[in-house]
Protein backbone atom coordinates (compact mmCIF):
# COMPACT_ATOMS: atom_id res chain seq x y z
CA UNK A 1 0.00 0.00 0.00
CA UNK A 2 1.03 3.60 -0.60
CA UNK A 3 2.26 5.75 2.78
CA UNK A 4 -0.54 8.50 3.31
CA UNK A 5 0.28 11.69 2.76
CA UNK A 6 0.42 12.92 6.18
CA UNK A 7 1.36 10.66 9.46
CA UNK A 8 -0.94 10.27 12.37
CA UNK A 9 0.56 13.65 14.31
CA UNK A 10 -0.68 15.43 11.61
CA UNK A 11 2.73 16.13 10.14
CA UNK A 12 3.60 15.26 6.19
CA UNK A 13 5.99 12.64 5.58
CA UNK A 14 8.36 12.66 3.08
CA UNK A 15 7.31 10.85 -0.35
CA UNK A 16 9.50 7.93 -0.81
CA UNK A 17 12.07 8.10 -3.24
CA UNK A 18 11.12 7.03 -6.87
CA UNK A 19 12.76 3.65 -7.56
CA UNK A 20 15.21 3.76 -11.68
CA UNK A 21 12.64 2.11 -13.72
CA UNK A 22 10.22 2.31 -16.41
CA UNK A 23 6.93 4.15 -14.73
CA UNK A 24 4.36 3.91 -16.87
CA UNK A 25 1.84 6.93 -15.99
CA UNK A 26 -2.02 7.35 -16.44
CA UNK A 27 -2.96 10.85 -17.87
CA UNK A 28 -6.39 12.60 -17.81
CA UNK A 29 -8.38 11.87 -21.22
CA UNK A 30 -9.72 15.24 -20.76
CA UNK A 31 -10.35 17.32 -17.46
CA UNK A 32 -6.85 17.75 -16.29
CA UNK A 33 -7.92 17.90 -12.04
CA UNK A 34 -8.47 13.76 -13.30
CA UNK A 35 -4.63 13.18 -12.90
CA UNK A 36 -3.77 11.41 -9.21
CA UNK A 37 -1.45 12.25 -6.75
CA UNK A 38 1.06 9.37 -7.48
CA UNK A 39 1.30 10.43 -11.26
CA UNK A 40 2.32 13.78 -10.06
CA UNK A 41 4.86 12.61 -7.94
CA UNK A 42 6.26 10.12 -10.03
CA UNK A 43 6.02 12.70 -13.24
CA UNK A 44 7.94 15.80 -11.18
CA UNK A 45 10.44 12.72 -9.76
CA UNK A 46 11.02 11.37 -12.80
CA UNK A 47 14.59 11.88 -14.59
CA UNK A 48 12.93 11.54 -18.33
CA UNK A 49 9.57 11.30 -19.48
CA UNK A 50 8.62 9.76 -22.85
CA UNK A 51 5.48 11.55 -24.51
CA UNK A 52 3.66 10.83 -27.34
CA UNK A 53 3.49 14.10 -28.66
CA UNK A 54 5.82 16.67 -26.14
CA UNK A 55 3.24 19.47 -27.25
CA UNK A 56 0.30 17.26 -25.99
CA UNK A 57 2.27 16.95 -22.42
CA UNK A 58 3.19 20.41 -22.42
CA UNK A 59 -0.26 21.85 -21.86
CA UNK A 60 -0.07 19.27 -18.92
CA UNK A 61 3.11 20.12 -17.89
CA UNK A 62 2.67 23.83 -17.66
CA UNK A 63 -0.33 23.33 -15.70
CA UNK A 64 1.37 21.25 -12.97
CA UNK A 65 4.84 22.80 -13.04
CA UNK A 66 6.43 19.54 -13.67
CA UNK A 67 10.00 20.54 -15.44
CA UNK A 68 11.62 17.36 -16.52
CA UNK A 69 12.98 17.08 -19.56
CA UNK A 70 10.95 15.04 -22.20
CA UNK A 71 11.28 12.93 -25.51
CA UNK A 72 8.99 11.97 -28.49
CA UNK A 73 7.78 8.21 -28.04
CA UNK A 74 4.97 7.37 -31.21
CA UNK A 75 4.69 4.99 -33.83
CA UNK A 76 6.40 7.44 -35.65
CA UNK A 77 9.25 8.16 -33.55
CA UNK A 78 9.40 5.22 -31.39
CA UNK A 79 12.65 3.52 -33.73
CA UNK A 80 14.80 6.54 -32.97
CA UNK A 81 13.31 7.14 -29.31
CA UNK A 82 13.89 3.34 -27.86
CA UNK A 83 17.61 3.17 -27.93
CA UNK A 84 17.98 6.29 -25.92
CA UNK A 85 15.06 5.32 -23.44
CA UNK A 86 16.87 2.11 -22.46
CA UNK A 87 19.99 3.75 -22.40
CA UNK A 88 18.59 5.84 -19.44
CA UNK A 89 17.20 2.37 -17.91
CA UNK A 90 20.76 0.85 -18.28
CA UNK A 91 22.10 3.90 -16.54
CA UNK A 92 19.69 3.67 -13.38
CA UNK A 93 17.76 6.34 -14.79
CA UNK A 94 13.36 7.11 -13.73
CA UNK A 95 11.64 7.10 -16.83
CA UNK A 96 8.00 7.94 -17.23
CA UNK A 97 5.88 6.80 -20.00
CA UNK A 98 2.80 9.05 -20.76
CA UNK A 99 0.35 8.85 -24.10
CA UNK A 100 -1.56 12.20 -24.94
CA UNK A 101 -4.43 10.97 -23.08
CA UNK A 102 -5.55 8.15 -20.52
CA UNK A 103 -3.44 5.14 -20.17
CA UNK A 104 -0.78 4.25 -22.25
CA UNK A 105 -0.49 0.94 -24.58
CA UNK A 106 -4.59 0.95 -24.49
CA UNK A 107 -4.65 1.79 -28.70
CA UNK A 108 -1.83 3.94 -27.71
CA UNK A 109 2.18 3.37 -28.40
CA UNK A 110 4.08 1.73 -25.36
CA UNK A 111 3.81 -2.30 -25.63
CA UNK A 112 7.22 -2.07 -27.58
CA UNK A 113 9.16 -0.50 -24.73
CA UNK A 114 7.70 -2.41 -22.22
CA UNK A 115 8.50 -5.22 -24.07
CA UNK A 116 12.17 -4.09 -24.61
CA UNK A 117 12.16 -2.49 -21.10
CA UNK A 118 11.21 -6.24 -18.91
CA UNK A 119 13.79 -8.28 -21.40
CA UNK A 120 16.15 -6.09 -20.43
CA UNK A 121 15.54 -7.06 -16.33
CA UNK A 122 14.89 -3.39 -15.99
CA UNK A 123 11.79 -2.33 -13.14
CA UNK A 124 8.55 -1.82 -14.90
CA UNK A 125 5.62 -0.67 -12.88
CA UNK A 126 2.61 1.81 -13.50
CA UNK A 127 0.61 4.54 -11.89
CA UNK A 128 -2.92 4.20 -12.95
CA UNK A 129 -5.42 5.94 -13.60
CA UNK A 130 -8.28 7.55 -15.95
CA UNK A 131 -9.10 5.44 -19.23
CA UNK A 132 -12.38 6.08 -21.51
CA UNK A 133 -12.65 2.30 -21.89
CA UNK A 134 -13.84 1.89 -18.10
CA UNK A 135 -15.52 5.16 -18.33
CA UNK A 136 -17.55 4.17 -21.19
CA UNK A 137 -18.68 1.18 -20.18
CA UNK A 138 -19.84 2.78 -16.61
CA UNK A 139 -21.88 5.36 -18.31
CA UNK A 140 -23.04 2.81 -21.09
CA UNK A 141 -26.20 1.08 -19.30
CA UNK A 142 -24.92 -2.29 -20.72
CA UNK A 143 -23.53 -5.64 -18.58
CA UNK A 144 -20.04 -4.73 -17.61
CA UNK A 145 -19.59 -8.50 -16.22
CA UNK A 146 -17.80 -9.86 -19.42
CA UNK A 147 -16.80 -7.54 -22.62
CA UNK A 148 -14.24 -7.54 -25.32
CA UNK A 149 -12.38 -4.76 -26.29
CA UNK A 150 -11.34 -4.45 -29.86
CA UNK A 151 -9.73 -1.41 -30.14
CA UNK A 152 -10.25 0.66 -33.42
CA UNK A 153 -12.23 -0.40 -35.91
CA UNK A 154 -10.58 -0.45 -39.33
CA UNK A 155 -10.61 2.43 -41.47
CA UNK A 156 -11.12 0.51 -44.68
CA UNK A 157 -15.31 -0.85 -45.10
CA UNK A 158 -13.93 -4.29 -46.12
CA UNK A 159 -11.68 -4.93 -42.96
CA UNK A 160 -14.14 -3.00 -40.54
CA UNK A 161 -17.09 -5.35 -41.97
CA UNK A 162 -14.75 -8.33 -41.32
CA UNK A 163 -13.61 -7.16 -38.47
CA UNK A 164 -17.17 -6.74 -36.98
CA UNK A 165 -18.18 -9.54 -38.42
CA UNK A 166 -15.69 -11.86 -35.97
CA UNK A 167 -17.02 -9.82 -33.17
CA UNK A 168 -20.32 -10.49 -33.38
CA UNK A 169 -20.83 -14.09 -31.42
CA UNK A 170 -18.45 -12.93 -28.82
CA UNK A 171 -20.41 -13.48 -25.90
CA UNK A 172 -20.00 -9.94 -24.10
CA UNK A 173 -20.37 -6.35 -24.28
CA UNK A 174 -18.24 -5.22 -27.30
CA UNK A 175 -16.68 -1.71 -26.92
CA UNK A 176 -14.67 0.25 -30.31
CA UNK A 177 -13.14 2.99 -30.24
CA UNK A 178 -13.81 5.28 -33.40
CA UNK A 179 -12.42 8.24 -34.90
CA UNK A 180 -15.67 11.34 -35.50
CA UNK A 181 -15.16 11.28 -39.50
CA UNK A 182 -15.82 7.42 -39.61
CA UNK A 183 -18.58 6.77 -37.02
CA UNK A 184 -21.55 7.40 -39.14
CA UNK A 185 -20.06 4.59 -41.61
CA UNK A 186 -19.38 2.17 -38.73
CA UNK A 187 -22.61 2.52 -37.05
CA UNK A 188 -24.07 1.26 -40.51
CA UNK A 189 -21.82 -1.37 -40.71
CA UNK A 190 -22.44 -2.21 -37.35
CA UNK A 191 -26.22 -2.02 -37.45
CA UNK A 192 -26.44 -4.11 -40.48
CA UNK A 193 -24.43 -6.97 -39.16
CA UNK A 194 -25.21 -6.79 -35.64
CA UNK A 195 -28.66 -5.80 -36.10
CA UNK A 196 -30.78 -3.78 -33.30
CA UNK A 197 -28.51 -4.60 -30.26
CA UNK A 198 -28.19 -2.05 -27.70
CA UNK A 199 -26.06 0.45 -27.69
CA UNK A 200 -23.83 3.70 -26.63
CA UNK A 201 -22.05 6.22 -28.34
CA UNK A 202 -19.58 8.16 -25.37
CA UNK A 203 -18.06 11.34 -26.75
CA UNK A 204 -15.61 13.84 -25.06
CA UNK A 205 -15.47 12.15 -21.98
CA UNK A 206 -14.94 14.79 -18.99
CA UNK A 207 -14.70 17.23 -20.98
CA UNK A 208 -17.35 20.16 -21.29
CA UNK A 209 -19.53 18.51 -23.77
CA UNK A 210 -19.56 15.31 -22.74
CA UNK A 211 -22.22 13.19 -24.70
CA UNK A 212 -23.82 9.65 -23.99
CA UNK A 213 -26.19 8.71 -26.40
CA UNK A 214 -27.92 5.44 -25.95
CA UNK A 215 -29.95 3.45 -28.35
CA UNK A 216 -30.50 0.47 -30.32
CA UNK A 217 -28.11 -0.05 -33.43
CA UNK A 218 -29.91 0.96 -36.32
CA UNK A 219 -31.41 4.15 -34.35
CA UNK A 220 -28.14 5.88 -33.67
CA UNK A 221 -26.74 4.62 -36.89
CA UNK A 222 -29.14 7.15 -38.65
CA UNK A 223 -29.08 9.86 -36.10
CA UNK A 224 -25.29 10.00 -36.69
CA UNK A 225 -25.65 9.86 -40.51
CA UNK A 226 -27.42 13.03 -40.12
CA UNK A 227 -24.31 14.80 -37.68
CA UNK A 228 -21.77 13.79 -40.12
CA UNK A 229 -19.51 16.85 -38.24
CA UNK A 230 -19.41 15.28 -34.95
CA UNK A 231 -16.30 16.15 -32.93
CA UNK A 232 -14.38 14.75 -30.11
CA UNK A 233 -12.90 11.41 -29.38
CA UNK A 234 -15.82 8.43 -29.15
CA UNK A 235 -16.12 5.53 -28.08
CA UNK A 236 -18.62 2.50 -28.95
CA UNK A 237 -19.92 0.57 -26.70
CA UNK A 238 -22.78 -2.30 -27.82
CA UNK A 239 -24.53 -4.77 -26.01
CA UNK A 240 -23.80 -8.70 -26.27
CA UNK A 241 -26.01 -10.71 -28.62
CA UNK A 242 -29.60 -12.16 -27.88
CA UNK A 243 -28.99 -15.92 -28.33
CA UNK A 244 -32.70 -15.93 -29.55
CA UNK A 245 -32.18 -13.87 -32.31
CA UNK A 246 -31.45 -14.69 -35.36
CA UNK A 247 -28.58 -12.86 -36.46
CA UNK A 248 -29.33 -10.10 -39.49
CA UNK A 249 -28.66 -10.75 -43.35
CA UNK A 250 -25.58 -8.80 -43.28
CA UNK A 251 -24.16 -10.54 -40.15
CA UNK A 252 -25.04 -14.08 -42.05
CA UNK A 253 -23.51 -13.52 -45.00
CA UNK A 254 -20.42 -11.85 -43.50
CA UNK A 255 -19.68 -14.56 -41.20
CA UNK A 256 -20.24 -17.19 -44.07
CA UNK A 257 -17.69 -15.25 -46.15
CA UNK A 258 -15.07 -15.37 -43.12
CA UNK A 259 -15.18 -18.97 -42.90
CA UNK A 260 -15.32 -19.76 -46.76
CA UNK A 261 -11.41 -17.94 -46.61
CA UNK A 262 -10.33 -21.24 -44.83
CA UNK A 263 -12.94 -23.75 -45.19
CA UNK A 264 -14.86 -25.97 -48.05
CA UNK A 265 -18.44 -24.16 -48.78
CA UNK A 266 -19.71 -27.23 -46.90
CA UNK A 267 -17.86 -26.79 -43.63
CA UNK A 268 -18.20 -23.37 -43.63
CA UNK A 269 -21.85 -23.47 -43.26
CA UNK A 270 -21.90 -25.98 -41.30
CA UNK A 271 -19.82 -23.98 -38.63
CA UNK A 272 -21.77 -21.28 -38.88
CA UNK A 273 -24.64 -22.76 -38.60
CA UNK A 274 -23.64 -24.48 -35.77
CA UNK A 275 -22.64 -20.96 -34.46
CA UNK A 276 -26.04 -19.47 -34.67
CA UNK A 277 -28.30 -22.25 -34.23
CA UNK A 278 -29.65 -22.12 -37.86
CA UNK A 279 -30.68 -24.80 -40.31
CA UNK A 280 -27.81 -26.23 -41.72
CA UNK A 281 -29.24 -26.61 -45.16
CA UNK A 282 -30.83 -22.97 -45.75
CA UNK A 283 -27.17 -21.62 -44.62
CA UNK A 284 -25.28 -24.09 -47.16
CA UNK A 285 -27.64 -22.78 -49.63
CA UNK A 286 -26.52 -19.13 -48.81
CA UNK A 287 -23.30 -19.87 -48.79
CA UNK A 288 -23.73 -21.37 -52.41
CA UNK A 289 -24.97 -17.95 -53.45
CA UNK A 290 -22.19 -16.18 -52.06
CA UNK A 291 -19.60 -18.40 -53.66
CA UNK A 292 -21.24 -17.94 -57.21
CA UNK A 293 -20.95 -14.53 -56.66
CA UNK A 294 -17.51 -14.10 -55.18
CA UNK A 295 -16.39 -16.06 -58.67
CA UNK A 296 -18.45 -14.73 -60.94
Amino acid sequence: MDEPAQASDGQARRKPPLAPGLHIVATPIGNLRDITLRALDVLQAADLIACEDTRVFAKLASHYGIAVPTVAYSDATQDDAEPRLLRALAAGKRVALVSDAGMPLISDPGYRLVRAALAGGYFVTAAPGASALPMALALSGLPTDRFFFGGFLPGREGERRRAIAAAANVPATLVFFEAPHRLGPSLADLADLLGPRPAAIARELTKLFEEVRRGPLDELARHYAGQPDVKGEIVLVIGPPDRAAAPGPGALDEALRLAMAGASVKDAAAEVAARYGLQRREVYARALELKRGMTA
